[in-house]
């Protein structure tokens, strides 16, 4: 072999590279649910950081500083609930935890607080109420994600539930799919404005008609993190009933390719992706299906993404649901519970979106103002400025060990003055506000986006600053923001953002988008109005 050459990969080399990979095998994670018993009676401060990477595929991650609880992510397929379920997670809340939750833009719940010798406690009284937190974390299926609501949509093209619940049922908490490279997205609808984002997962089926049929275009290799994709077709036609295998078949064609164990770093399919390109992936699946898969191309996109926000007649008669604006995706335990009885009461269900909101299904027309006015009492106005519902946070300080900035206080401090000076000009605008790399809040796609960092004041004291990205966004012409302005200090965020928006509003064209304007305005116009200095564009970001 020469100098050069890479060496062979086999499971020596992922083992000497990888080591998680030696955790999963040697000990399957999920089974670390029968040693629990025997984890607790040692005491938490006892317990190997191996198995605390284990219960990572229980949905369980330290809360930060690590010194005992965890945050534990609860899984809503699509991120439907009933008012039972919903209900259950609220009391764990209050009973474990203290009371504490976020929705994520997963679709999924979070709460803290929870402590090691209350887990199995935990888990008895969610799994009760049919909700798992199997595979919320760890390298598995994460939370499959979908049009919040799906069968109630009066323009959908179909109703997705059943195919989203048969992925659920397959992948969730399932042995056979709980040892994969690394996390595993998966989105599921046929929403025609795509609301679920299909460009940023790792697989996404999108609802469409052909030849009469129902069944599902096919994106591969979107994500986002350190190094975002937008995802790419695979040129196919998939009938429904052949969802749960397509998904399958790419998920293992990527996943006993030992290339991408080898570094967690890499061991996404947007690499391998990135590496065969799109039909090259087509040629494995359809490989190992041992059939050729119908050709099919996607009309180009023409509307932006959905918030489903507000009130919007149901394809059934006489019902509407409402659109919720949760600001900061944050909901203590008392009002699920409040949520779950409003719910209840009006005969309908919760669902929970991309952006961090909840939708209340099934409300009778003729109770329309009475389901809102109870709303507004639990604590979750519609009367407040929109942009406190499209916008986004990731969970950040103070519970994240791997955020370096604050997030959704500082988010909220930012939308405040925005929304003081600027009013309801900033309706449509969606902010996305990040504590670390990981991109949990998808900075890359906001028309603002921000992703904490530092930086050093002249005495050379470390202080907290963000990066500013533009020119991202999902829907028509999607793309990954560049960060044009770096290490901005805190204290001179605001101003910043408020000069672009300021210049936005004074020199826009009529109906221009914020994130229009940005596209068509020069760096240096970018930099006069924020008041920075533009950064230089760097290769990574180029490549990206």
């Amino acid at each position: 072999m020469s100098a050069h050459a890479k060496p062979a990969v086999d499971w020596e080399l992922v083992y000497k590279r990888n080591p998680v990979e030696r955790i999963k095998r040697d000990r399957a994670p999920l089974g670390i649910r029968d040693e629990l018993p025997a984890l607790i009676a040692a005491g938490y401060e006892n317990v190997a950081e191996e198995d605390v990477v284990r219960l990572q595929w229980w949905g369980l991650y330290h809360d930060k500083p690590k010194i005992g609880t965890f945050m534990l992510r609860v899984k809503v397929p699509a991120g439907q609930l009933s008012p039972t379920a919903l209900r259950a997670v609220g009391e764990v809340s209050n009973r474990y935890g203290r009371g504490d939750g976020e929705l994520s833009t997963r679709q999924n719940i979070q709460l803290h607080w929870l402590e090691l010798a209350r887990l199995p406690e935990v888990f008895a009284d969610l799994e009760r109420c049919g909700v798992t937190t199997a595979g919320g974390c760890g390298d598995t299926v994460r939370n499959i994600t979908g049009c919040p609501l799906q069968g109630i949509a009066a323009d959908e093209l179909f109703d997705a539930t059943p195919t989203v619940t048969g992925a659920a049922d397959l992948f969730y908490g399932n042995p056979e799919w709980a040892n994969l490279p690394r996390k595993h997205k998966y989105s599921i609808s046929a929403c025609p404005d795509r609301c679920n984002a299909p460009e940023i997962n790792c697989i996404s089926l999108i609802g469409a008609l052909h030849e009469g049929r129902e069944g599902f275009a096919v994106l591969v290799g979107g994500g986002l993190s350190s190094v975002p994709r937008i995802a790419r077709e695979l040129g196919v036609f998939v009938p429904r009933e052949e969802a749960n295998e397509i998904l399958a078949a790419i998920t293992s064609v990527w996943s006993e390719d030992l290339r991408y164990r080898v570094s967690r770093v890499k061991a996404r399919l947007k690499f391998m992706v990135d590496d065969l390109g799109p039909e090259g992936i087509r040629a494995r699946v359809e490989a190992r299906l041992g059939r050729t898969l119908g050709d099919y191309a996607l009309a180009p996109v023409t509307v932006e993404p959905s918030h489903h926000m507000g009130v919007h007649p149901q394809k059934q008669a006489g019902l509407s649901s409402i659109g919720v604006p949760v600001p900061l995706g944050l909901v203590s335990g008392d009002q699920m519970i409040a949520v779950a009885d409003l719910a209840a009461r009006h005969g309908g269900d919760i669902r929970l979106t991309r952006q961090q909101n909840f939708i209340l299904t099934g409300v009778p027309d003729a109770r329309l103002d009475e389901a809102q006015s109870e709303l507004a009492a639990i604590g979750f106005s519609l009367a407040i400025n929109p942009v406190r519902g499209s916008s986004i946070a990731c969970t950040g300080e103070p519970h994240c060990n791997f955020s370096v900035t604050e997030t959704k206080t500082r988010l909220g401090a930012l939308i405040d003055r925005l929304d003081e000076r600027f009013g309801m000009e900033i309706a449509d605008l969606r902010l996305h506000l990040d504590g670390c790399p990981h991109a949990c809040a998808q900075h890359w796609v906001g028309d603002i986006g921000f992703q904490g960092t530092t930086s050093r004041d002249e005495g050379g004291k470390r202080r907290e600053a963000y990066d500013i990205f533009l020119r991202g966004g999902l829907g028509p012409g999607a793309a990954i923001g560049r960060s044009l302005f770096r290490r901005v200090p805190t204290d001179e965020l605001d101003a910043a953002v408020e000069g672009l928006i300021a210049g936005w509003i004074a020199e826009r064209s009529a109906g221009e988008s914020f994130a229009a304007f940005s596209r068509r305005a020069s760096d240096e116009q970018l930099g006069r109005l924020a008041g920075l200095e533009a950064a230089k564009t760097r290769q990574r970001e180029e490549d990206a």
